[in-house]
């Protein structure tokens, strides 16, 4: 029998994306996608179920599916525009509702990979240049979402210690950039003018959306325990980040800098929540190594993850002109990806860029 895998934030673009990229291994029987509302993707053999931000119906969920693998990237990790009632709600509810499902008595899961970041560690000027994955936090949480994810952490970190005959892993991804993913730093680097902090220019570490989804895929499929750091190789000041952006960096005063950015921030003119504030002082780097050496291996530096977000910053910003023949194209290659009235499989493998089968 193959794996029957559950993925929570299905709704939400890396549960998409992870979604998207299990439903390619003919190991998986059974996959089956968790949200709070409608998945923003087309799911090929994947189920969706709706619940509650909390997933307080997880353990009816596990025992009706029989799943026996666990994917949870439903955690917040970008405090913008997100309550800290809600904040708490999905990242540290949620987290424990998930587990008590993946531990009861008759669960059939037998891994659990957790999506978290590196605000785990924060960044303060006590901290060391590179953050290994058993580096303590030099100081208390002062954020919501920081605090929150800590929480998370601390229950898998209980839950794996009192589960000893289960698979659980937990991997810390740097900030991330692409063509596709929406964040603060994304949004920022997006616009004419950028937030910086006057007399800092801190070292700062991405990783590349795709990596995001190969990492977690990697970590599910080869069954690995533990936690890891995931970023790419190498950091850069964060002006170097702003130049080949082609963005203009704006100094914030560095005596409460969020109290000067706020009219700014209402006007949506920037994105400032308080896990960026401490970044944009003191920055923070990661050692990766652990990752690397359970054979992963990585596409992306951070370098050239800015550097593929700047080219495709640069293609949003000057669109060719789209004729009548490309949006047919378009349509007619959505029709033999999506559509059920589409028989002929051969078709169907061409617009997924598959070689279609042989002939007799």
């Amino acid at each position: 029998m193959g794996r029957r895998v559950l993925v929570t934030g299905a709704d939400t673009y890396w549960g998409g994306r992870m979604i998207q990229a299990l439903e390619a291994d003919a190991e998986i029987d059974v996959l089956v996608g968790l949200g709070t509302s409608a998945p923003a993707v087309t799911f090929e053999r994947a189920e969706f179920v709706r619940a509650d931000q909390t997933y307080s119906i997880l353990n009816r969920i596990v025992h009706a599916t029989q799943v026996d693998t666990v994917l949870h990237t439903f955690m917040i990790v970008d405090s913008a525009g997100a309550p800290a009632r809600t904040i708490h709600e999905v990242n540290v509810i949620g987290t424990m509702n998930l587990l008590a499902a993946a531990g009861a008595p008759s669960s059939p899961v037998h891994q659990v990979v957790v999506k978290s970041s590196s605000l785990v560690y924060g960044s303060t000027e006590r901290d060391p240049a590179t953050f290994t994955e058993e580096t303590p936090r030099a100081h208390a949480p002062r954020s919501v979402v920081e605090r929150s994810l800590v929480e998370a952490e601390g229950m898998v970190r209980d839950f794996a210690e009192d589960n000893p005959s289960m698979l659980v892993a937990t991997l810390r991804f740097a900030d991330t950039l692409g063509s596709d993913i929406v964040t603060s730093i994304s949004k920022n680097l997006s616009r004419p003018m950028c937030p910086s902090v006057f007399g800092f220019d801190p070292l700062v570490q991405f990783v590349e959306e795709d990596d995001v989804v190969r990492a977690l895929e990697f970590v599910t499929q080869h069954r690995l325990a533990g936690t890891y750091n995931v970023a790419g190789d190498g950091r850069l000041p964060w002006s170097d980040v702003a130049a080949i952006c082609g963005t203009r960096l704006l100094p914030l005063p560095p005596i409460h800098p969020s109290f000067a950015v706020a009219p700014l921030v209402l006007l949506g003119i920037f994105d400032f929540p308080p896990e960026l504030e401490a970044l944009l002082r003191y920055g923070r780097g990661m050692d990766t190594s652990r990752l690397v050496a359970a054979g992963f291996e990585y596409h992306c530096s951070s370098a050239s993850a800015v550097q593929r977000f700047a080219r495709s910053l640069h293609q949003r910003k000057s669109p060719r002109r789209r004729s009548a023949g490309d949006v047919c194209e378009r349509n007619v290659e959505q029709l033999f990806r999506h559509s059920r009235s589409v028989a002929c499989t051969s078709d169907r493998d061409v617009s997924a860029g598959r070689a279609p089968p042989p002939r007799p």
